[in-house]
């Protein structure tokens, strides 16, 4: 992305304005004419541009993406291992330690899902053939042989090619949504407009990867490939940094550190064997291996995998499907939410909210395009609920308004399968509900008022006009933009009849109701001669009587209300950037419970804005309105720069960067492009702004289990590590093999350690703060569990080794036995323990109320078993079968475990008690304090 230096993007200011010019300045700076170029001058162009069409990288390789899941110290340090244990003749130590090694990286491979393929979906938006103009003949061409200077020609429904200024343009309404975010049809005309007119307020052009949806045009080439719109939002794409996840973050640097660590250990350990008790150094080196194979926590990358495969499942059942695994955990640290309005946030269901008459407004209840609600007088009543619904032959004006609505329209309601919907343009089916909430059946009034002729909604006349039958004679019926028809009308028509038009108190009142954030149209008619069969300009634009005004508004999903009020809860700021204007956006901001809805920016101010300035006001504005792609990117970047956790929403080609660019991008499955589905980390198959918030509360949960399972894990890995550690210093023999380690390791601790993911959220996780992603994986209440619980794991290894090899005089064998028992009985104790890392585990929920921790220690129970008295483990692992009274010592070794453990949580719950009852009392104190310096 190009640097900012408060001016605007560079880039941007050196681009021709081509929709600033006239047609025929256009045409003379491209050297080209309404005929067309010639053949041999297109050829020369194409050799000068290139084709028209994206660059495009190449895709990863699978056998790339697999050798990169061994680019991990841990793993590499357990391959080193490995090598040297089969250089040794340790051939069974290899190929066990290999064959963790395998696992772990096929978990890893098989996860990373697909390649993106964001760019592929991008390039499949450009029209495969177009329409030109070559040498004053029109022949279709493969529309990657277009260059600047070509005349296109094109039609409703065709897929606009390239960047075109309009040359002349006809009824001409484009798609555009997934370039701008504008959530209707955008109008056109060849008519240049501001040259600092944002992207979606440049009429006179046709945009590449757009769909006409209305009309015809004719237009000249003015960009092509990378150089087009479209193309810029490719190259932003591909030059856009996907920055690693938290979780990956912490783990790099544990790993890392923890590496460290194992091989300074491991190596001044087998020193100290063979200097100081002179020890073989073969046995020294292969103790050295043991104590890091020891320390390695094997099972913790297939505990992480299975906790965010789990979160991603969970996930799919509630309309959000999760690409890739890593940002299940991202989202428990989410800090800001960027979403889109339309369809999101609101229901894009366009309503009619208000109309006001001559005499008065009258308010309409029921949002969506269900006809249920009632029209009412809000004068007549304090609230919508107690309001009496009006009858239509009490206000003859509404009647009229209502009916001329739904004659001038050409939008069908639709009722299928106990689903309202609407068969054409949004705005025009908002009309046609309301006149259905007030009874009128539209089937029967469009049969008995037969349409004469019309006069189709233009973006240069900005009205539409039927000519319908009635009773006393034709009437002529028009709606368009409020101000357009307040010049074309010089009456009003009320309840008593007709009065002369106030423009002042009008316009009063579409300032009014676009305050509200109401889109407003009006309506109006005029008595014409029987004689009159068709409609023209002259006669619809003078001597119109309005009829009223209707403020018409796409309503807030009420599920995104509680979304977004959840979301502040859980610290969590919401913030809409949106392709609509200002106005809107800031009220729609404030029916959904925004904290900051008192101004927006717009694309055009955060142009200006260096990134030192945006990073200030980032924090300060809850609403951006009318945003270009790059804005939104510079959004997302603006945040991470103050440390924020973003995840933001599209749906459009113009939102991918920025989707790649965030911590975890969300694409709607419904509107979505498959551009935005490809770049975003989770699809939503709803578009619903409060499925993103659940997403957020399954994230917490998932981040709250992988704490637990490490928490779980890691003292396993200590008390081995440091049994190894200690007998090698003390000159004992090993009261566990490095062998005997990785048993405990891969059978145990992913049995038991994977228990914990299925933990339920605790109460609390949609009411706490999202946690610092710099905050280290292990802080100070982790660690001191790990080392607290290593030792009295190890101490009661070495005391059930000893006992019984000195005190039953049993053979190193059962001794050993013995030993890894014991550790696997412990670990099995601390993971009732780990279910709650505060709360008291001791109590029939705490120790029964897992089923997954019922069924771990059912199955690790077995797998014990047999591995102390099945012959061949025996012969495998060398140990030797255990008797009842050991059983029986190591059963109350390890209740004294649990009851220990147990007990620090109940010391720790009461410290964290006495520092809220300080602090609560300081508090207290402290405003005690001050109310006598406010008397005074």
């Amino acid at each position: 992305m190009p640097d900012h230096d408060g001016k605007g993007d560079k880039e941007e200011k050196e681009r021709t304005p081509w929709h600033a010019m006239a047609g025929d300045e256009v045409l003379e700076r491209l050297d080209s004419r309404k005929e067309g170029l010639s053949d041999d001058e297109a050829r020369e162009r194409l050799s000068q541009h290139g084709p028209n069409r994206l660059q495009q990288d190449e895709g990863q390789p699978w056998w790339r993406r697999l050798l990169a899941q061994f680019n991990n110290v841990l793993m590499l340090i357990l391959i080193v291992a490995a090598i040297a244990s089969l250089l040794l003749g340790k051939s069974l130590d290899a190929a066990v330690i290999l064959a963790v090694v395998v696992i772990i990286a096929l978990i890893g491979f098989f996860q990373e899902g697909k390649a993106e393929k964001a760019l592929d979906s991008i390039r499949d938006m450009l029209s495969p053939q177009a329409s030109a103009r070559r040498g004053g003949r029109e022949t279709k061409i493969d529309a990657e042989e277009l260059v600047p200077g070509d005349i296109v020609h094109l039609e409703s429904g065709d897929r606009v090619p390239a960047d075109i200024r309009l040359l002349e343009a006809k009824r001409l309404n484009a798609e555009e949504a997934a370039l701008t975010g504008e959530s209707t049809p955008v109008d056109k005309s060849e008519e240049p407009v501001e040259e600092d007119a944002d992207l979606a307020d440049r009429s006179a052009m046709l945009f590449a990867g757009t769909i006409v949806a209305k009309g015809n045009a004719t237009g000249v080439v003015v960009q092509t490939g990378a150089q087009t719109e479209i193309g810029r939002i490719s190259e932003m794409l591909r030059g856009v940094e996907q920055l690693k996840t938290p979780l990956v973050q912490q783990l790099d640097r544990a790993g890392r550190i923890l590496a460290i660590f194992i091989l300074v250990a491991a190596v001044l350990t087998g020193a100290i064997g063979v200097l100081v008790h002179e020890q073989p150094w073969t046995e020294m080196f292969m103790a050295s291996v043991g104590l890091a194979v020891a320390a390695i926590p094997e099972g913790l990358p297939a505990i992480v995998t299975i906790s965010l495969a789990l979160g991603v499942q969970t996930m799919a059942s509630k309309n959000a499907i999760v690409r890739r695994l890593p940002a299940v955990e991202t989202l428990g640290s989410i800090s800001t939410i960027f979403s889109d309005k339309t369809g999101t946030l609101t229901r894009n269901e366009m309503t009619a909210q208000a109309i006001w008459l001559a005499e008065r407004e009258i308010r309409l209840s029921g949002i969506g395009f269900a006809p249920e609600g009632k029209l009412y007088d809000p004068e007549r009543s304090d609230s919508e609920e107690d309001a009496e619904a009006l009858s239509l032959e009490e206000v003859p004006a509404l009647s009229r308004f209502l009916l001329a609505g739904a004659l001038c329209n050409d939008a069908e309601l639709v009722h299928e399968e106990e689903e309202w919907s609407i068969d054409g343009d949004p705005t025009e089916g908002a009309l046609v509900v309301a006149a259905a909430k007030a009874g009128l059946d539209i089937g029967d009034l469009r049969n008995e008022h037969e349409r004469r002729d019309a006069i189709p909604f233009d973006s240069e006349r900005k009205y539409m006009a039927t000519l319908n039958d009635f009773d006393e004679g034709p009437r002529l019926l028009v709606k368009g933009a409020p101000d357009r028809l307040l010049d074309m009308c010089d009456k009003a028509r009320g309840d008593e009849g007709d009065s002369e038009l106030d423009r002042d108190t009008w316009q009063g009142r579409i300032h009014d109701l676009s305050s509200r954030g109401l889109r407003v149209l009006a309506l109006a008619e005029k008595e014409t001669p029987d004689t009159s069969r068709e409609l023209d300009d002259d006669e619809v634009e003078h001597g119109l009587v309005l009829l009223g005004l209707v403020g018409l508004l796409d309503p807030p999903r009420e599920a995104a209300i509680e979304a977004v009020e959840n979301c502040q809860q859980a610290g969590i700021r919401p913030v809409m950037v949106t392709g609509d204007h200002a106005v809107t956006a800031c009220a729609i901001a404030d029916q959904l419970g925004f904290k900051r809805t008192d101004r927006a920016l717009s694309g055009h101010e955060i142009e200006e804005m260096s990134d030192e300035e945006l990073e200030r006001e980032i924090t300060e504005v809850d609403v951006f309105a009318r945003a270009a792609p790059e804005h939104k990117l510079r959004l997302v970047q603006a945040m991470q720069a103050r440390g924020g956790i973003c995840a933001m929403t599209g749906d459009g080609v113009n939102d991918g960067p920025a989707l790649k660019r965030a911590d975890v991008g969300v694409a709607m499955g419904i509107q979505g492009t498959e551009a935005a589905k490809e770049a975003a980390e989770m699809v939503l198959t709803d578009d619903n702004f409060a499925t993103i918030v659940g997403a957020v509360a399954e994230g917490r949960k998932v981040y709250d289990n992988i704490r637990k399972s490490i928490t779980f894990i890691l003292p396993t890995n200590g008390a081995e590590s440091l049994a190894i550690l200690l007998a090698i210093l003390a000159g004992f023999t090993l009261p566990i093999t490095g062998l005997q380690v990785l048993w405990v390791n891969m059978i145990t601790a992913v049995t038991l350690g994977v228990a914990l993911v299925f933990e339920l959220a605790e109460a609390n996780v949609m009411q706490r703060q999202p946690r610092d992603p710099a905050a280290p994986l292990l802080d100070l209440f982790m660690l001191w569990r790990v080392i607290f619980v290593s030792i009295l794991m190890v101490l009661c290894i070495f005391g059930i080794f000893l006992w019984i090899l000195h005190g039953q005089g049993g053979s190193i064998e059962l001794a050993r036995a013995g030993a890894v028992n014991m550790l696997v009985a412990a670990e099995v104790v601390y993971l009732i323990n780990s279910r709650f890392l505060i709360d008291s585990s001791l109590s029939l929920k705490g120790i029964l109320g897992s089923r997954a921790v019922l069924l771990a220690i059912g199955l690790v129970a077995v797998f014990q078993l047999a591995w102390t008295y099945l012959p061949f483990m025996q012969a495998i692992f060398g140990t030797a079968a255990l008797s009842l009274l050991h059983w029986v010592v190591i059963a109350a070794a390890s209740i004294v475990i649990f009851l220990i453990v147990e007990g620090e949580k109940g010391l720790l719950r009461r410290r964290e008690a006495a520092r809220r009852r300080d602090a609560a009392t300081s508090d207290s104190g402290g405003d005690a304090k001050k109310k006598p310096a406010a008397t005074s």
